[in-house]
């Protein structure tokens, strides 16, 4: 059998990684394919860099366009990232020229899933982006594959390694969040600018595209609901782990109901609880199934290229099967799908106050008037006139109840910063 020829665009951390396991590895990898692998054209920023492998046998671009225009390529690999621009011609261009193509962009993915996965339908080729969600964890094989006779109820996961790593770390040190995000950027854990990360919008383009294969949808990253981790505080580990809680950035789909991503408190106990430091998890909820989770490293160049890899071999035994499980058309809006409002939930809540009499019963009276029950109170010490942490738990609520209570708390002169919430997750909820 002839060999299955490959380019790559992005010799980053991941796409260089792949390069050199194509390059050092190639009967290993050429027993796992069925046949030889060949990487034959490349393109990057700089040429002259020294990226651990032989350039002789290679070709260069400097515009990665020219990939999807060679005959003698078989497969493109998109490793330049972004949700426009030279990532989403390139795929385009290669679709449309019957390459198949491999990504690990999960936001262009998140962003143009649904019209890509229709020009690889058109032109008879796959798109495949294992490599697009929690890095080494064979999340989307998973749903796409070995749960596919299971009717999906739930995905719930930890989709973001910086986010862990942060909250983990706060937690055991007791460091504050901008201690904790510079430490994570000189280990390189988080970028220069951690927005995507720290915000929860790379987490919810992961979700986005679990939901999408889980639920029969199209990918509609417009639709999700992200909070990210900024607004957490030292402190609230400490009251969250004396209430029997760990602090985790969680991301949640169900069918109907807008696919959320958001920081919240998960029972000790819990499976995603304990799911620390750069690790991914993902849990899976479907019948007959029940739960199944799968934990591993979410990101770096050795867990991510292992998922290219694996997209490669599938390729190279023509088993890539629909990019979101089922053909485009069979696809319906997630839009049209979103109806029911989110269910009530109990929530975390922490106040700033000034140490003052009259407080306690200004917060709870804002309570009462919006009919939301306080199941416990926290308020460690006496410190008359200081600024101190007011910590409640509330009984099941609607979160757009509780905003506007917490909105009217905000006005309140005793209050000093913007009120915290977060909802509690029970362990059949996590």
């Amino acid at each position: 059998m002839s060999p299955l020829k490959i380019a790559i665009a992005g010799l980053g951390v991941v796409g260089g990684e792949v390069a050199r396991q194509l390059m050092h590895r190639q009967e290993q990898l050429a027993l796992a394919s069925g046949r030889a692998l060949q990487l034959v054209a490349v393109s990057a920023r700089s040429a002259s860099a020294d990226r651990g492998f032989s350039m002789d046998q290679i070709d260069w671009h400097d515009n990665a366009i020219d990939l999807a225009g060679r005959d003698d390529v078989d497969v493109i690999i998109e490793m330049i990232g972004g949700s426009e621009g030279v990532a989403v011609e390139l795929t385009r261009t290669a679709l449309k020229n019957g390459k198949h193509v491999i990504t690990a962009n999960k936001a262009m993915i998140a962003h143009h899933g649904a019209e890509l996965a229709s020009l690889a339908e058109d032109h008879n080729c796959y798109l495949l982006f294992e490599s697009a969600v929690a890095g080494g964890i064979p999340a989307v094989k998973t749903l796409r594959e070995g749960l596919a006779g299971n009717d999906m109820s739930r995905i719930a996961g930890i989709l973001n390694g910086t986010c862990n790593y942060i909250l983990t770390t706060m937690e055991q040190t007791g460091e504050d969040f901008a201690d904790v995000l510079a430490d994570a950027q000189r280990l390189g854990y988080a970028e220069a600018e951690p927005s995507f990360d720290v915000d929860g919008i790379d987490a919810a383009h992961k979700l986005t595209i679990l939901a999408a294969i889980a639920f029969g949808q199209k990918p509609d990253f417009a639709a999700a609901s992200i909070q990210g981790i900024r607004d957490v505080s030292a402190v609230d580990f400490a009251f969250a782990n004396q209430l029997g809680f760990r602090i985790k950035l969680v991301g949640v789909a169900a069918p109907g109901q807008v696919p959320r991503m958001q920081t919240c408190l998960l029972p000790l106990s819990s499976q995603l609880a304990k799911v620390n430091g750069v690790l991914n998890a993902v849990e899976f909820y479907g019948e007959p199934i029940g739960s199944v989770i799968a934990i591993g490293p979410g990101a770096g160049g050795g867990a991510t290229s292992s998922a290219v890899l694996s997209d490669i071999i599938d390729i190279a035994h023509d088993r890539g099967g629909m990019p979101f499980g089922r053909p485009v058309a069979q696809l319906v809006d997630s839009a049209d799908q979103v109806g029911a409002a989110p269910a009530d939930m109990p929530f975390y809540v922490r106040l700033m106050v000034v140490d003052e009499p009259g407080v306690l019963a200004s917060v709870t009276g804002i309570l009462q008037r919006h009919e939301i029950s306080v199941e416990s109170l926290i308020q460690q010490g006496r410190a008359p006139g200081d600024v101190v942490a007011l910590v409640m738990t509330t009984h099941e609520t609607a979160e757009s109840t509780l905003t506007e209570a917490l909105d009217e708390m905000a006005s309140l002169p005793s209050v000093k910063a913007k009120p915290v919430a977060m909802p509690i997750f029970s362990a059949e909820q996590e």
